[in-house]
């Protein structure tokens, strides 16, 4: 089993509102540049910043305009639910890359992505650019009963989604997209259906008659991608469910599971960044406590390869 270091909770400097906690609770995406982490979290309209360096209370950016409830069903059914968060290399406009979020893509409303430019040091550099990430998310309706879209990876030439099934559809999925043609996408220049290039389905287990599903992935050099899963009880792509178990595993970029290990705790592990060393992979993963009192925390693992 792979054991978790709890690094540090990731606290704020100020909240949203008079209303809302000094922290991050539903982390769902992680990307680290240098000193610097950005975490989604599936239940704001901000992203948050906070040093790799020091524990000390990150920021939040605003992404999106407006107000969420603060009473949680009317909160869950209004939220963007950004869950992933990949970089994207360099290109036409953004010369030194930029952050792309995802959402999940289960509800019309949570079609939306953001764009963010970022400067040499990867810092975030202007303002944020909303998405209508439909052209994409809306065909994978042809090919999954319930999309729930987690993780993005960029593997060389490719954009990689990851697909999250859950008990009553076990869809866990690499989705590959050309791109390029993503990059059109999100800069505006084609808004017509996006199709995929492939589609890779896996099975990743069970723990207590609950399946293993993807929550998010982060690339490795050679275009191996490592993967975060859950085992979460609910039956579709919008409710929450206690969460039996958790595991990580690598998945290669010929599509083949390398291996999946379980977590020595049911962490509800949902963004994670990895880093490959000699003879193992340094780890860090982000959770979700589908809960708004309880702050979310960083935790670190060395996975053996």
């Amino acid at each position: 089993m792979i054991a978790l270091k709890k690094l540090r909770e990731l606290t704020l400097t100020a909240a949203t509102s008079a209303e809302r906690p000094l922290h991050l609770s539903a982390a769902s995406g992680l990307v680290c540049l240098d000193s610097t982490m950005y975490v989604i979290a599936d239940d704001e309209l901000h992203l948050g910043v906070f040093s790799t360096t020091d524990a000390g209370p990150g920021r939040l950016v605003r992404l999106f305009d407006g107000v969420l409830p603060e009473e949680k069903a009317a909160r869950k059914r209004q939220k963007p639910d950004l869950e992933a968060l990949t970089l994207l290399p360099a290109f036409e406009g953004f010369h030194h890359g930029a952050l792309l979020a995802v959402g999940s893509g289960s509800r019309p409303n949570r079609r939306l992505g953001v764009l963010l430019g970022l400067d040499p040091l990867g810092r975030i550099s202007g303002a944020p650019r909303i998405l209508d990430l439909s052209a994409m998310l809306v065909p994978l309706a042809d090919a999954f009963a319930e999309v729930n879209v987690e993780g993005a990876v960029v593997v060389g030439d490719e954009l990689c989604l990851f697909q999250r099934g859950n008990k009553q559809h076990a869809d866990n999925a690499m989705i590959r997209y050309r791109l390029s043609e993503v990059v059109n996408v999100v800069t505006g220049r084609r808004a017509d259906a996006l199709r995929s290039v492939k589609i890779g389905r896996f099975d990743l287990g069970h723990i207590d008659d609950v399946p293993l599903c993807f929550t998010d992935a982060a690339p490795l050099p050679g275009g191996v991608m490592v993967f975060s899963a859950v085992a979460e009880d609910t039956d579709d792509a919008f409710n929450d469910g206690t969460c039996v178990g958790a595991a990580i595993g690598i998945v290669g970029n010929d599509g083949r599971l390398r291996f999946v290990r379980r977590l020595d705790r049911p962490y509800k592990i949902e963004g994670i960044h990895a880093q490959l060393a000699a003879n193992h992979i340094d780890l860090l993963a982000v959770a979700d406590a589908d809960d708004p009192d309880v702050t979310a925390a960083l935790y670190s693992a060395t996975i053996a390869i």
